[in-house]
């Protein structure tokens, strides 16, 4: 959606006198619409190219669309914004076939980064923590940030050194896989990090 201001009288009240306001209005966005085909291709004459990939040249639609029946594909515009417009002769069900393919192709590989968050305590014993860090070890070799978060409880809030003791410790025994992207602030009752991989 494209968002475009323009002033306007205001709605409340009937008084021509009062200032005016900024009004938003939407317009829809047409370049991620479907391509037109045959028939819902209105504008007259396009460019035509074969469905060999030849320039056929500057035609009326309907000679157009009759050369594309007459070979037993569509005509399709790929090119709706230029003067004249560029059609193609082609399979529109294998074309539509090709590029839901593509784009099944595009999200297998791209991978998206995740947050992870793993929780400790400023008091933590010696097991909780080796475990709790052994997770974001995990996380990371996974290719995820993970969020290190320290919550206070009560008066600890009072003793943030304890706090970020505890992070610190975090940060050395991933260093090998890790780097630390945002440092160690306190938001709050807790102390938060963000950790990346290496």
């Amino acid at each position: 959606m494209a968002r475009i201001l323009f002033r306007g009288p205001c709605k409340q009240g009937s008084a021509i006198f009062l200032p005016p306001c900024w009004r938003i209005a939407e317009i829809q966005d047409t370049t991620k619409r479907p391509p037109r085909v045959n028939r819902q291709i209105r504008i007259s004459p396009v460019r035509v190219i074969g469905a060999d990939g030849s320039q056929l040249g500057i035609m009326e639609v309907d000679a157009a669309l009759a050369q594309a029946i007459e070979q037993g594909y569509d005509l399709v515009e790929v090119a709706p914004l230029a003067r004249p417009p560029v059609v193609r002769i082609m399979d529109f069900g294998k074309y539509k076939f090709e590029m839901a393919k593509q784009a099944r192709v595009a999200k297998k590989k791209q991978h998206i980064i995740l947050i992870k968050e793993v929780k400790y305590r400023p008091g933590i014993e010696d097991h909780d923590f080796e475990t709790k860090t052994r997770h974001a070890r995990r996380f990371l070799s996974e290719g995820n940030k993970v969020k290190v978060t320290l919550m206070f409880r009560g008066r600890q809030i009072a003793h943030p050194e304890l706090g970020r003791a505890v992070v610190v410790r975090v940060a050395i025994s991933l260093a090998d896989v890790s780097k630390i992207e945002t440092d160690a602030r306190l938001e709050g009752k807790a102390l938060t990090m963000i950790l990346t991989p290496k």
